[in-house]
């Protein structure tokens, strides 16, 4: 952490540090009870994720696809902070996804409550996990 940096950037950056490390326990410290992780697209993955073990659930399958995200730039106010990042995965069959996102992060009570997601190419997200996760007919 760089000192006297703002709270929700240091946050963030807690955020990716733990994500890294695949350390669910200390994304759930982060997170609010009752967090809203929207996930655009049209996939098995995408939609509202609403409270922390439904976002951890989320992580989770992001984790068996070895999904990643590095931060590139991050701009903030008091409210909300906007990242762009990339997202890579490094799958062995060879399926993998290069590409990059920006979310826009907003803070109740020192914590994550709200997470949109803006990919940079919603086909191409798309076609990966619908790929990865195919949705079982019942």
């Amino acid at each position: 952490m760089i000192p006297n940096q703002h709270p929700n950037i240091q946050l963030i950056h807690s955020f990716f540090e733990a994500y890294a490390a695949n350390d669910l326990t200390s994304i759930k410290n982060i997170l609010s009870d009752d967090i809203e992780w929207i996930i655009p697209g049209r996939h098995p993955l995408s939609g509202v994720k609403t409270g922390a073990e439904e976002v951890l659930n989320y992580f989770k399958q992001l984790n068996a696809s070895d999904f990643k995200a590095s931060p590139i730039v991050m701009g903030f106010n008091d409210e909300f902070i906007i990242d762009c990042h990339l997202n890579w995965s490094n799958r062995t069959d060879g399926e993998n996804v290069r590409g990059m996102s920006c979310l826009l992060w907003k803070f109740k009570d020192g914590k994550i409550s709200k997470v949109y997601n803006f990919p940079e190419d919603q086909h191409m997200i798309d076609a990966f996990f619908n790929k990865t996760y195919p949705i079982i007919e019942g």
